[in-house]
């Protein structure tokens, strides 16, 4: 037997068990509503910690973390430095949005946003921003999948085939059972891919230098560019700062997030996990090393897409075996997948309730409701493999993009928990113009100073609202709701 057929049947077998799991979840909650989008609202501990660690560790953690640590050395640490603001976001926001659900039934973010501002509009604005932010997200997991199938079987699966399997299994499984087949699937493949990660992040290093402690050691000495800021190329302070802001409040920003909060069973859940989510950050670690170790190993050769270095390392340095290598595409692809399921799911449910629900669905049954949300997993998911074999640029820069875009709903989910004086014109003016200002400083102008662009546009979009509040008079029409918490 080849080694292709080797790596090719593990993984394989791998997708089978995956795809087994996902749809033994299915229960009779998945058939309604709030059993398929928030599994019943009686997750517990465990399963939430490997739901939400799945944001984590994605295709983002496997190739992107790796290849950012390869191109640039040191700033790669910008993940851990805002990983270690999560569990703030967790605690702060967690048992208060899961308070509000519990109690008004609210589903997706964009439930709450409407309800508060008492604006329908506004609902449907904050989900059509979370849909356009969701798409590239779970793009990145697509591409991942294609680029891991191609390169682990020396091209006998390419690109769209590996990218396509991927995304059949996700959107089977995610379309019949919903957030309990996401929940056990995603323990299945956390636990999966903690293990391949750290047998990965010590293994290569052990194998080509002796250790992780010596490998650093001849960096210093071969070289030091990669060990201090601004890095080998040139990411400054400014970015590296503006990048942290960013993804720090971007990522409390996701719709996939809120809706996790939703299917909490207690708030006292939701602070455990916290506690428990820096573990996460810690295994990135690992990853971070194989881009290290990559820097001396391509040093004479450098690699045309940095995001290759951690499949370059295993198969073409390291020289495993077959059976290790689909070892590692089968927990590669568990990252990719996890999180794919998470977006595929959250995007269709917010495009359904919050987007289409007031319009073309207003007098849609719950019946119909489900099913549409089933029937935009596959939608969406096909959406984003399409642009996936677009062969989009670094997966990192795609998240970067993303979290630019998310992050401009700051103000009004802030003012919905926590300041009811904002009013809804206020929060829509901010959100439209700091979206707007994004797009064009990310795609069309340079942003000033080299900065993250999406942390000008949130100022923009800050600066708005507050101009808004102070100089526009509120009538009948924007008046703000009640505070939510009565």
């Amino acid at each position: 037997m080849s080694d292709s057929m080797i790596v090719i049947g593990i993984t394989l077998f791998y997708l089978v068990m995956v795809l087994a799991v996902g749809l033994r979840a299915r229960g009779q909650a998945s058939s309604s509503l709030e059993g398929y989008v928030a599994g019943g609202r009686h997750v517990g501990v465990v399963i939430l910690f490997f739901i939400l660690g799945a944001e984590i560790f994605s295709a983002f953690a496997f190739l992107g973390t790796p290849g950012w640590s390869y191109q640039h050395g040191a700033p790669a640490l910008y993940i851990l430095a805002y990983l270690s603001l999560v569990p703030i976001t967790i605690w702060a926001l967690g048992p208060r949005v899961a308070k509000l659900g519990r109690e008004r039934g609210y589903l997706t973010q964009g439930d709450m946003i409407a309800d508060h501002y008492r604006s329908k509009p506004l609902g449907m604005l904050a989900g059509g921003i979370g849909v356009v932010a969701l798409v590239p997200y779970l793009t990145i997991q697509i591409a991942g999948a294609g680029l891991l199938f191609q390169a682990a079987t020396d091209g006998a699966v390419p690109f769209w085939l590996g990218g396509l399997l991927a995304f059949l299994v996700v959107a089977a499984y995610v379309f019949s059972s919903g957030l309990s087949g996401i929940g056990w699937t995603n323990l299945l493949q956390g636990l999966m891919m903690i293990v391949i990660a750290w047998f990965l992040g010590l293994a290569i290093p052990e194998r080509l230098y002796g250790g992780v402690g010596e490998m650093f050691a001849q960096l210093q000495q071969q070289a030091p560019e990669y060990l201090t800021m601004p890095g080998a190329n040139g990411m400054g302070w400014g970015y590296f700062s503006t990048a942290v802001l960013v993804s720090a409040f971007g990522g409390a920003m996701w719709p996939h997030l809120f809706m996790k909060f939703y299917s909490a069973d207690s708030g006292k859940t939701l602070r455990k996990v916290s506690v428990f989510y820096p573990l996460y950050a810690y295994l990135l670690v690992p990853l971070l090393f194989i881009g290290f170790a990559g820097i001396l190993a391509f040093a004479d050769t450098p690699l045309e897409r940095s995001d290759t270095v951690l499949l370059r390392m295993v198969m073409d340095v390291a020289n495993f075996s077959p059976w290790v290598i689909g070892l590692m595409l089968s927990g590669a692809l568990a990252a990719a997948m996890s999180t794919g399921a998470n977006l595929a799911h959250t995007a269709a449910v917010v495009l359904v309730r919050d987007v289409m629900g007031p319009t073309v669905m207003k007098n849609a049954s719950e019946k119909s409701a489900v099913s549409a949300t089933r029937w935009s997993v596959l939608g969406l998911s096909l959406a984003a493999y399409l642009l996936a074999l677009l062969n989009p640029g670094s997966l990192v820069m795609i998240l970067l993009t993303a979290y630019g875009l998310i992050v401009q709903l700051f103000p009004m989910v802030i003012g919905a928990l926590f300041m009811p004086s904002l009013r809804r014109a206020s929060v829509m003016a901010g959100a439209l113009v700091g979206s707007l200002g994004y797009l064009l400083m990310d795609f069309v102008w340079s942003s000033p100073f080299g900065w993250h662009a999406g942390v000008w546009a949130m100022l923009l979009n800050i600066a708005v609202v507050a101009i808004w509040q102070r100089f526009v008079r509120a009538d009948h029409d924007t008046l703000q709701a009640s505070p939510v918490s009565h």
